[in-house]
């Protein structure tokens, strides 16, 4: 695996592929001693020119844990600020010998960009991209939708993907690029995937995606779900009205406590709540639909350093995966 930009490039054997081997990482989280030397004298370079607590403070910890050297690098305070271009910055990294480049940008297609041209001879990560997508995002969402699917039927989870299983993703899909890593890599994975939003919060085309379509919240939840994945509301990327008012859309398209009371009261014991975060709460999530123990938001963030020590180590390892459809 020279790159990973997006799960599109994934076939159903190289994600389960990383899922496994995330299985191993995760083991190494409860020793005492959460090291491995893997990428000893490796330098991974998190390259963030958006805003990020929780994705660039989990590549940190996953490289570390691996042994290997972590710079950060965040546009703000950088040379970026005073108009340094994309390929300057990579040829800056190239030069101080980076191994590695996790690559967060505003702009749709710019880690593919950097991955395409020769400015850099490193892998390169895509940890979000505009509006494009999160690929790492989806793994971890994939690795806790196994790991429960797994507790469900009472099988192992190595080896097996999620044939069978129903995902709901819900809110702003216009502006998500979790929700469309999510939907090509939970769709190779066999689950079937409900989008559920406003008509207004829909990208043009997504008629022809393969899922379904629903604009009722509460339809799809009683026709039986297997996991709700609410998605951010994202005020920041928005620049017109999508919908009347926020209370308009958290009463039709939040998971508020009337939902979560509305799994109990159909006997809907199994269905879990996820949430990449960081959460409004209170919009499309209530707390109290946040905080029960059917939320994974806690265990998405665990289980992110464990995806994401699995894909370094395949990256920076030499481990080829097979390309998708070969």
């Amino acid at each position: 695996m020279k790159h990973l930009l997006s799960t599109l490039d994934l076939s159903r054997a190289d994600a389960i592929r990383i899922l496994d081997i995330a299985e191993e990482m995760a083991a190494v989280g409860t020793r005492e001693v959460k090291k491995l030397p893997a990428l000893r004298g490796r330098t991974v370079v998190n390259l963030f020119f958006e805003d990020s607590t929780r994705t660039r403070i989990s590549f940190e910890a996953a490289a570390k844990r691996l042994s290997a050297d972590v710079i950060n690098f965040s546009a703000k305070g950088s040379s970026v600020s005073k108009g340094e271009s994309l390929k300057d910055t990579a040829q800056t990294l190239q030069a101080i010998g980076a191994d590695a480049v996790v690559i967060r940008h505003g702009a749709s297609g710019a880690p593919a960009r950097l991955a395409a041209t020769d400015w850099i001879d490193a892998p390169v990560v895509n940890a979000g991209d505009g509006t494009h997508e999160h690929p790492t995002q989806a793994l971890l969402d994939a690795f806790t939708l196994r790991n429960h699917w797994a507790r469900v039927n009472g099988t192992s989870t190595l080896g097996t993907d999620l044939t069978g299983m129903k995902v709901a993703i819900v809110g702003d899909i216009l502006h998500s690029r979790v929700a469309r890593s999510n939907l090509w890599l939970l769709r190779t994975l066999g689950a079937e995937v409900t989008m559920v939003a406003p008509p207004t919060l829909l990208p043009h085309g997504s008629n022809v995606w393969p899922c379904a379509i629903s604009y009722d919240l509460d339809a799809t939840l009683a026709g039986g779900i297997d996991a709700v994945m609410m998605l951010r509301v994202q005020g920041e990327r928005m620049h017109a009205s999508f919908f009347p008012n926020t209370r308009e859309y958290s009463r039709l398209w939040g998971f508020d406590d009337a939902r979560l009371a509305a799994l109990d009261a159909q006997g809907q014991t199994e269905t879990i709540i996820m949430h990449p975060g960081p959460m409004n709460r209170g919009l499309e999530i209530s707390s109290a639909a946040a905080d029960s123990p059917r939320s994974t938001v806690l265990e998405q963030v665990s289980n992110g350093v464990a995806v994401r020590m699995a894909v370094l180590y395949l990256l920076l390892s030499g481990d080829q995966l097979r390309p998708s459809g070969l």
